[in-house]
């Protein structure tokens, strides 16, 4: 099991930009592929972006492509989603996950992942 602790949101004007972190610990060598999903009061859960880590191949909803980009550090313990150009469509409770194998690759279905961590919030409000 990978233990995941999302940290960086916050409340921002429109246009402003955001980098949200998700600190991994635990079993994270069983794992490859590490997601972001967001989630705005009464909707579902939806995709946002995903990398595996391995190999640094990055998955981006369209939804927020060119303005999200999904990243790790070189430890290969934190992933990162910087969020340019904050629209008030945004705001939702920032969530990361694993695909729970090695092999899985990148998906952009919340039911293929899991461990998740808490979230945090993000506002994009004038």
């Amino acid at each position: 099991q990978v233990h995941f602790v999302e940290s960086g949101g916050g409340t921002v004007d429109p246009g402003a930009s955001l980098r949200l972190s998700c600190a991994a610990s635990g079993r994270t060598t069983t794992t490859s592929v590490w997601g972001w999903f967001r989630q705005a009061p009464g909707k579902e859960r939806t995709f946002v972006g995903a990398i595996n880590w391995r190999t640094g191949d990055t998955l981006i909803a369209d939804s927020v492509k060119g303005r999200f980009t999904v990243s790790t550090d070189d430890a290969k313990d934190t992933m990162f989603l910087q969020m340019n150009n904050l629209e008030p469509g945004d705001t939702a409770v920032y969530l990361c996950g694993a695909r729970p194998f090695l092999r899985y690759g990148l998906s952009t279905q919340v039911e293929e992942y899991t461990d998740w961590g808490q979230g945090t919030l993000v506002t994009v409000s004038s």
